[in-house]
């Protein structure tokens, strides 16, 4: 595993810059303070590094997790672990730290690039964007990414969990997962995490929908460093099912179908 490396912090609004360009000053100090930059830095500049970083921000958050299931994973296996993502900060670290101890360091998680600027988790993050002049480069090295050895860990449905006919639940789940794991023979590993966000997270995504703004920015996700800040002190619970051998995944169905299945399967952990 990776131990202390350079310290760092993260300044707001130079990221603000770099993703969208000119942005107003209120503007940059209101989201500085809904994400709590001086508390997230206070934790940065101690320099921790990949699953490590993980471990130590999820103590420095004081969050307790309940692991069900890791009998059912071999040291040796050759994983894609496919979960929920009902948080967006609280359930990656935690995934990173469950997995990343119990297969030694050795795991990758694909991410939004966003999440890059935490270069604490850079080396264990895989970068994915939808969209942009990126995305081809991006695609390529998740094909890179899926063939090496280690354990990879996905979010398939692309971003966070939103209220769905009343239920807290992933939208649809993307086929990739499914496809890599076929041509690199891994198999899949479902996994689901319990807890959600604060019911104003959820409103403000409702809001975004109605402003007819969601396509072009997810207003909600602005707030999810807050959302991680409220969950200190909480316990979660992770319950990992077993291991679904990739030939399952044959022509019989739809790639997207079989995602749809796997997502089922993730629903159905108690």
């Amino acid at each position: 595993m990776n131990r202390k490396g350079s310290a760092f912090t993260i300044d707001i609004g130079s990221i603000l810059r770099q993703k969208f360009g000119k942005v107003p000053g209120f503007v940059v100090s209101f989201i500085r303070r809904i994400i709590h930059e001086d508390f997230l830095n206070a934790f940065f500049e101690q320099g921790w590094e990949g699953v490590e970083f993980a471990d130590e921000c999820l103590k420095y958050l004081h969050v307790t997790l309940q692991v069900e299931g890791l009998e059912n994973l071999r040291p040796q296996g050759y994983y894609t672990l496919a979960s929920n993502h009902p948080l967006g900060g609280i359930d990656a670290l935690s995934m990173i730290s469950v997995f990343g101890n119990f297969f030694g360091g050795n795991i990758k998680f694909q991410v939004n690039d966003f999440l890059m600027y935490i270069k604490g988790l850079s080396s264990t993050f895989v970068p994915v964007n939808k969209t942009g002049a990126q995305s081809r480069a991006l695609a390529t090295g998740t094909d890179a990414i899926f063939a090496a050895p280690g354990q990879i860990g996905v979010f398939p449905a692309g971003k966070v969990s939103r209220k769905i006919d009343g239920i807290i639940q992933d939208t649809e789940w993307t086929k990739t997962f499914i496809q890599k794991s076929v041509k690199y023979h891994r198999d899949v590993v479902p996994v689901r995490f319990f807890g959600e966000n604060s019911p104003r997270f959820y409103r403000v995504d409702k809001l975004g929908k109605w402003l007819g703004i969601n396509k072009k920015f997810q207003l909600a996700m602005v707030l999810l460093p807050d959302e991680l800040y409220r969950g200190q002190g909480k316990t979660y619970r992770i319950v990992i099912g077993k291991p679904i051998p990739w030939e399952t995944f044959n022509e019989s169905r739809k790639p997207l179908e079989w995602a749809a299945w796997v997502r089922e399967k993730v629903y159905d952990l108690q």
